[in-house]
């Protein structure tokens, strides 16, 4: 999907392969994140995400430079709470969902207008509230 051309976009979110996807720099990721840098719309992902978005073979230049542009959250006990919150809610659990619901519990902490860009939006469709609007990228 390609980022939009007006409109308020609040802060974005990244889960893993939005993270991988732009230290990559796909083309998609880097319009978003053009975007991000011309409308000063924040960009965060957790703690937890880059644990699972960097793989051996990431460029760590380019992953650097990446993270220059976003803010990485700490995973506190508030935000673990939340997210196991969000995670019965929907009625799952364990590790298969962990850190998606780790970044919805993230996405549910911003204020104003958030989007989660996301390559496999299901699992985080069911565990963000409708404000949180999920983009696949």
């Amino acid at each position: 999907m390609k980022p939009p051309a007006t409109g308020r976009a609040g802060t974005f979110v990244l889960d893993s392969e939005g993270l991988s996807r732009a230290v990559r720099r796909d083309r998609d990721m880097i319009g978003w994140l053009g975007l991000a840098v011309v409308r000063k719309v924040p960009v965060v992902t957790t703690a937890m995400t880059l644990v699972e978005a960097v793989a051996p073979g990431t460029n760590r230049a380019a992953l650097r430079w990446t993270l220059s542009h976003v803010t990485v959250e700490p995973v506190t006990e508030v935000l673990s709470m939340a997210a196991t919150d969000l995670l019965h809610g929907v009625g799952l659990h364990g590790h298969r969902h962990a850190i998606d619901a780790v970044v919805a519990a993230t996405a549910h902490a911003v204020d104003g207008p958030v989007s989660i860009l996301t390559s496999d939006p299901e699992d985080l469709k069911r565990l963000c509230m409708p404000r949180v609007k999920i983009i696949k990228v």
